[in-house]
């Protein structure tokens, strides 16, 4: 019988409200997994009211407590680190060894938001006036809430999490749909650490829990993280309703190749980017452009190692590459590659149709490679979410910057040079959040937030570190002066 999972709210297990269901499938093989609730308003105005009970208490237990309760989860998430991995390969799709560095990732956020009590330190200044000192303090905003998305279902709810309950706030999880196996598991898990009833709950859904997390009245901070347009909806949303948003969207992260860069080193590290998650992570290289002579030896070298690229299973040893996440989402890619080609793009590798042993059944698509695509196509400017490269010759570092700059998204972007200056000058000029030098995926350390531009973040404060603490606390300034039987003697 196919298991049917259910919320944690205050402590418990506890069914949705609403009876309806949707099939977990794993997408290398089309199995059904486990059954998870459509969701409903009830679902959130039940956690809601929950986490705002528990937070009245959670708030005044000192900082120094809470972090207690981290290093456990911690220790618990690193012993249990092999069946997590294996439950987010087969929901997900990637592989065992992507899933594993995902949890890694997750428990470098709670190691930083362990450091909760010098996070939280303020400023004071003494004597701003005759005997008045004035200093800010950081209190919990209240409710907060989570929307993560299928790619990374482990590690973007800790980009957040952690560092809410650490700073005195309750929290609820809202998993993706599609991936809801391994975020349950770690709840089941972390049962042990006895939190007090409400200070983290996870609720199951889709759109209808969406609205809902949006509306409550009780929910006051809010993070996502998905495509621009569905994050765009989010801060628009969840603003106008008076709340705080961080809402990380899309991506169409281009890598410049310079003349000068290491051949095979760089190959090496643009598949790996390209390619790793199925290309279904928002710091995926996507365009690529060589400038001058490097697209004279680029495009074959890059060809020739994608073919090498082993697809299949995520759990099989050996395997380099998963599946797409749905059949939908095949099919979508397959039909931008498609309409690229009939725009006259050329094909110097062609995913489609790959067979994958042991993966009829399978979401499989191989690594595909494009040239001579227009830069004003669909796919040119569309975030993929596959494992699609597009290769671009240009004559310059400025032309380069240029057409980085030129898209909707600012997530990431890297280049590949030994010149200093030619680096210096990318790192200045190209518009994005998150900058890569000789490195394929910029993606930042828990210490150091997870920044992002234009289309691809809608807020002031990103995810992890200083900026996530910040973003779930608000500050009160006090101005205070003492009089005393000594000083009115002056």
């Amino acid at each position: 019988m196919t298991r049917v999972l259910k919320n944690y709210i205050n402590g418990k297990w506890s069914e949705s409200k609403n009876t309806k269901l949707r099939d977990v499938i794993n997408p290398a093989s089309g199995q059904v997994l486990s059954q998870v609730p459509a969701g409903s308003k009830e679902d959130i105005d039940y956690a809601a009211e929950s986490a705002r009970s528990a937070w009245w208490s959670w708030r005044n237990t000192p900082a120094t407590q809470r972090v207690q309760y981290l290093f456990r989860m911690k220790q618990i998430l690193e012993i249990n680190a092999d069946e997590i991995a294996e439950i987010c390969t087969n929901e997900c799709g990637k592989t065992f060894a992507e899933s594993k560095a995902e949890i890694v990732r997750a428990v470098e956020n709670i190691e930083v938001a362990c450091g909760i009590p010098r996070l939280l330190q303020s400023d004071f200044s003494e004597d701003i006036a005759t005997g008045i000192d004035e200093f800010y303090i950081r209190q919990p905003v209240g409710v907060g809430a989570s929307i993560s998305p299928f790619n990374f279902p482990v590690m973007i709810p800790f980009w957040f999490m952690p560092y809410a309950i650490a700073c005195g706030n309750t929290y609820i999880v809202k998993p993706s749909g599609k991936v809801p196996g391994s975020m349950t598991r770690i709840f089941e898990l972390l049962q042990d650490l006895n939190l007090p009833a409400g200070v983290l709950n996870m609720v199951h859904g889709g759109k209808d829990t969406v609205d809902a997390i949006l509306e409550n009245q009780y929910i006051r901070a809010i993070s996502f993280v998905g495509s621009s347009d569905v994050a765009k909806y989010i801060y628009r949303t969840g603003s106008a309703n008076g709340k705080r948003v961080q809402a990380l969207g899309g991506a169409k992260n281009p890598v410049v190749i310079m003349p000068d860069a290491d051949v095979d080193t760089t190959v090496k590290i643009i598949c790996d980017s390209a390619y790793g998650c199925a290309g279904q992570r928002c710091l995926a290289a996507a365009i690529v452009l060589t400038v001058g002579k490097a697209g004279e030896v680029f495009p074959a070298k890059l060809a020739e190692a994608s073919k090498e690229k082993r697809l299949g299973y995520g759990m099989t040893p050996g395997v380099e590459i998963g599946p797409v996440i749905t059949g939908e989402s095949k099919e979508r890619i397959n039909k931008l590659i498609e309409k690229a080609v009939g725009e006259g793009a050329k094909l110097l590798l062609d995913g489609r149709n790959i067979k994958v042993p042991g993966g009829d059944n399978g979401f499989f698509v191989g690594p595909t490679i494009l040239e001579n695509v227009d830069i004003e196509s669909e796919i040119y400017n569309t975030e993929i979410f596959g494992p699609v490269i597009i290769i671009k010759n240009v004559d310059s570092l400025d032309e380069a910057i240029k057409l980085a700059n030129k898209g909707h998204h600012g997530n990431a972007a890297s280049i590949f040079t030994t010149s200093g200056a030619a680096a210096r000058k990318f790192r200045h000029d190209v518009q994005a959040g998150n900058i890569g030098i000789n490195i394929g995926i910029a993606a930042p350390m828990a210490f150091f937030p997870f920044s992002g531009w234009k289309e691809s973040f809608f807020g002031d404060l990103h995810g992890q570190s200083f900026h996530a603490v910040e973003f779930y606390t608000q500050t009160k300034v006090v101005i205070e002066r003492w009089h005393d039987e000594w000083t009115r003697k002056f």
